[in-house]
This record gives C-alpha cells, sequence and structure tokens, in this order.
C-alpha cells in the first residue's frame, strides 16, 4: 500500500493505483495538481500549508522559516503529509496562542518585542529551548516569548487567518506540508491524465476554493461592499469550473465573461491567493488569480481569496480546466421552476416573498418560472436573509437551442442582448408577428459588429433562429419562421444577411406569442 494526500486529507492506496483511481468522480475535463515528496528541494520553500483540528491556513515563512522546515524541524507536526507527532495547544490568550512543547536548538534573547497580528514565532518557556513553542500572534503586542535575538518570527499567516482565532484546549496541529511555487515544476505538474502512476508521498489537489470577498461563513456579519463585483465573478465560475486563458508570472486569468462591464468596488493588495475581476481595458470581465503579490490596481476590483488548491493556480498552464468551489454558491433563482426556487432557498435559510401563492400545490408552482429577484445579486441576498420573487407561466418560457459551433461569436452577442449571458432565462421583445414570421428586437448596440456567419445554403428548416448580420440596416433583429423557405431567412432577409444561431425547441408556444410580448427564452442543453 501506498499513502497519498487528496486536498489535505491522508489517503491508502493499491501500489499499482493510478489518479484515476483516487478521483473516479471528478471530470476528466478538470486537471489535477501532482506534488511529488521532495528533499533537496524544500531548502527554497517560501509557503507551507497548516493542518489543524479547526481548519487549514498558510503560511509564508522567512528565510529561517524556510530553513527549519527543510531541515525538519516541522517534521514533529508531519512534513509533507507523513502522520508525525501532533502539537496541542499549550495555551491561548488574548494575544497569543501557543502549541507544544518539543526541543529546539534556540538561544534565547531575553529581550521584549513587538509582534504583529498572524506573526508565527518560535520561542520556549523559561528560556529552555527543551520547552520550545510554536506562537501564534492574535494581536500587535510587546512581549519576551523567549525567542533568539531576531524576535524568532519565522513566518506569517497569510490564508486561513480565522483559524487562528478559533483554537482553544484541546486542538492540534495536525501536519504540514509545502505549497509549490509558479517555477517548482520539476516536481510538481498539473495532469488531467488519469492514468497517471500514483507515489508514496504524493499531493493530488483536485480543486480550487475561493472565499468571496464579504462572505465569512463563520461570522453572521455580512459585508455588500463588493455585492456587484463579487456576483460578476460567481456568474463566471457558475460552472464550478477556472478555465486557464492566459498564464502569466503572477497570475492566471479566465475571459469567459471578457467584456462585461463590472464596477471598481475594493482595491487592495494583490497578494498571492487575492482573486479580482478587471474593471477597465479589453480584457475588463476578466476573473484572476495572483500567485505573487501586487499592488492594488484601479483596473481591478477585489472579489474574494483562494481558500484551498493554490498550488494548482500556481502550476496551472494556458488551456488548463480545473474545478473551483466558491464560499457562499451563488445564489441565483432566475430560470428555476418555482417550487425549485423554493428549495433551493430554503437550504440557504433564505425567506421567499413573490407575486403568486406559495402555498400552492407543488404541481401548480411548478408551472411557474421566476425571471427577476430581488435583492439580485448572492451577497445582498445573504445579507438580508430574504429575496422576492417576479414570475411567469411556464407556458410563456420558450426553450432554445443555441450552435456555438457554427456561429461563437453571433450566439455570444444573442447571449449578451438578451441576457442568458449572465443568467439562466433571457428576454426580448417581439415587434411583428405575420403569417410564418416572428421578429423580435433584443436592442444590439451599434457598437457591436455582427460580422457575417453561418449563413444558410439552400434551405433554412422550419423554427431555424437567427439574426441579421450587419450587411442589412435591419442588423440584430431576430426571427424565427414556422415553415421552411429556400428564399429568405427567419427574419426575412436574403440568405447572405442570415446569421443562423440555433433553434426553437419548443415550436408548440411560438403560436400564442403575440405583438408587444416580452418572451422570455430559456437555453436547452
Amino acid at each position: 500500500m501506498k499513502t497519498v494526500r487528496l486536498d489535505g486529507q491522508i489517503r491508502e492506496v493499491d501500489d499499482n493505483a493510478v489518479l484515476g483511481d483516487l478521483i473516479p468522480d471528478l471530470s476528466a475535463r478538470y486537471s489535477a495538481a501532482i506534488i511529488k515528496e521532495t528533499h533537496s528541494e524544500e531548502s527554497s520553500t517560501q509557503n507551507i500549508r497548516l493542518f489543524t483540528s479547526a481548519g487549514e491556513m498558510v503560511i509564508e515563512l522567512t528565510q529561517r522559516g524556510s530553513e527549519l522546515f527543510a531541515a525538519g524541524f516541522f517534521g514533529v507536526v508531519g512534513n509533507n503529509g507523513n502522520a508525525g507527532t501532533q502539537l496541542k495547544v499549550k495555551w491561548s490568550d488574548r494575544q497569543t496562542v501557543a502549541f507544544g512543547d518539543f526541543k529546539s536548538e534556540i538561544v534565547p534573547g531575553k529581550k521584549t518585542r513587538t509582534y504583529q497580528p498572524y506573526e508565527v514565532i518560535l520561542g520556549c518557556g523559561g528560556y529552555d529551548p527543551d520547552s520550545s513553542y510554536l506562537i501564534f500572534s492574535k494581536i500587535k503586542h510587546n512581549a519576551d516569548h523567549g525567542a533568539d535575538e531576531s524576535g524568532g518570527v519565522i513566518g506569517v499567516v497569510v490564508s486561513g487567518r480565522k483559524t487562528v482565532s478559533k483554537w482553544n484546549a484541546g486542538d492540534t496541529i495536525t501536519g504540514a506540508e509545502r505549497i509549490v511555487s509558479k517555477t517548482d515544476t520539476s516536481n510538481s505538474f498539473v495532469t488531467a491524465d488519469r492514468s497517471t502512476p500514483l507515489e508514496d508521498g504524493m499531493s493530488i489537489v483536485t480543486y480550487v476554493g475561493i472565499n468571496a470577498r464579504g462572505y465569512d461563513a463563520d461570522s453572521d456579519s455580512v459585508s455588500i461592499e463588493a455585492s456587484e463585483s463579487v456576483e460578476h465573478m460567481l456568474i463566471a465560475l457558475k460552472k464550478n469550473e477556472f478555465s486557464v486563458s492566459l498564464s502569466a508570472s503572477g497570475f492566471i486569468t479566465d475571459q469567459s465573461m471578457k467584456g462585461g462591464i463590472v464596477p471598481q468596488e475594493v482595491r487592495d493588495t494583490r497578494l498571492s491567493g487575492t482573486v479580482t475581476v478587471r474593471t477597465k481595458g479589453k480584457q475588463s470581465g476578466s476573473v484572476y488569480i495572483y500567485t505573487k503579490d501586487i499592488p492594488g490596481s484601479s483596473n481591478h476590483t477585489v472579489t474574494g481569496r483562494v481558500i484551498h488548491g493554490l498550488e494548482l493556480v500556481k502550476l496551472a498552464n494556458k488551456g488548463c480546466v480545473f474545478k473551483v468551489e466558491t464560499v457562499p454558491p451563488q445564489i441565483d433563482l432566475r430560470g428555476m421552476a418555482l417550487d425549485d426556487a423554493l428549495k433551493t432557498a430554503e437550504s440557504h435559510g433564505i425567506k421567499v416573498t413573490a407575486d403568486t401563492d406559495l402555498t400552492a400545490t407543488a404541481d401548480l408552482l411548478s408551472k411557474r418560472v421566476v425571471i427577476e429577484q430581488m435583492p439580485p445579486n448572492t451577497i445582498e441576498v445573504i445579507s438580508e436573509g430574504k429575496v422576492d420573487l417576479k414570475t411567469v407561466e411556464l407556458s410563456h418560457v420558450i426553450g432554445i437551442k443555441l450552435d456555438d459551433v457554427n456561429a461563437p461569436r453571433t450566439c455570444g452577442i444573442f447571449r449578451e442582448v438578451t441576457g442568458l449571458k449572465w443568467y439562466d432565462i433571457g428576454k426580448m421583445p417581439l415587434i411583428f408577428k405575420f403569417e410564418d414570421v416572428t421578429l423580435f428586437d433584443p436592442k444590439v448596440s451599434q457598437k457591436i459588429t455582427i460580422n457575417i456567419e453561418n449563413t444558410p445554403k439552400d434551405e433554412v428548416e422550419a423554427f431555424t433562429l437567427a439574426m441579421t448580420n450587419d450587411s442589412r440596416k435591419s442588423a440584430g433583429l431576430v426571427g424565427v419562421r414556422s415553415v421552411a423557405s429556400k428564399d429568405f431567412g427567419p427574419t426575412s432577409e436574403p440568405f447572405e444577411a442570415t446569421n443562423i444561431i440555433g433553434r426553437v425547441i419548443e415550436t408548440e408556444k411560438i403560436a400564442s406569442l403575440k405583438e408587444g410580448d416580452t418572451v422570455y427564452i430559456r437555453e436547452v442543453r
């Protein structure tokens, strides 16, 4: 049997086990980070993950701290996933919490020092190195912790800081492992190859956890300072995946929501693990995760922080797709059947009001679809603890299927102007209906270019969905015909002016539509 660590948990696997045996439920599209057990490279370690009974944290080590880790000092708590000896809380007060005791070779300096919050100190009791402690500073304070002449600071907690305030008597440090750097790829890599052999001592990271700005699962208070930009991030990651469009020396970015308009809400230092959304420039709307410390920028708004899987971020290259879990998950009820929306809201502890009778039977509730919610954003919904819903009859919502393979740009424009880019339900006004033609005007801006794309050749089938391209003055109109045509497209334009974007699936609902109606649509996947 071999011992590996999967997302922080020790697992035993067969000697011939491969990656797929360990993660059978992870989509084959997603990459995982593989960190092999190392020895000589440990001297360059700057960040380690500490596993405790109250949660994980990441510590950025000083040079002295790196040397101690490389020399096996942290072996007392399980270096690189080995079991090791657990360290227990020795004391916890207003200023500090200490784990120990154990032997060390420090020479106490016998001086009072000023310590900052979240600094990690190697000290001792009674100036006796045989009674040494790992001390975590809670607040700024002056003290003599029996440290050496340097003051004994060997690192600082950069992630998982709330764990420090959780520790009490009985808590333990159960393990420690290094976090690889961006360039430390000699023994670490990302792969989607499920046939990768597992080796003893390996660490495998399968997802990246992101805590949204303003949300703290351990606190009753919720800040809405970044609610709009956080919502954009949650929408971009709603598929629970991050697709790396660009991997640079200090960050990776997912450009799936590029072009979105995002407000500048929180400017802050972009420490390693910080998540932002760009607010200006060609990449506006893109999501960034940082792998190095970078100053804040007026072009970026901070939307979250990585709380798990930073090594996966650091090793990810362009084209890599990995799993993401956001805390909290997005609360977007739009597009749901009302009965499902009520269940989802209840699971989050959210009270619901609506424009219809919520005490109706489940059968009746399932025939209404949510088209709007107030507040519109997840963090605001959680802050208020309630949400008000606007609904329509299911018969007024039409299912469509879009053709991204043949008309990716026009489909993207259609989603943006109807709202399907952001929500699971979109809308557009019906402006004209005559015989077999139904026309919609989703108000495409004149600034948007609709290039010729996926034009029909010989015949347009019934219920084909199309948008007029820029070769005609009526560019941006969307149409559907209830019968096939060999002469004109669904918007009654010649074939060369017609971009085919998909088809209507629920065709029976077209006949009941009237001019002036707001028509609601959702994609059938």
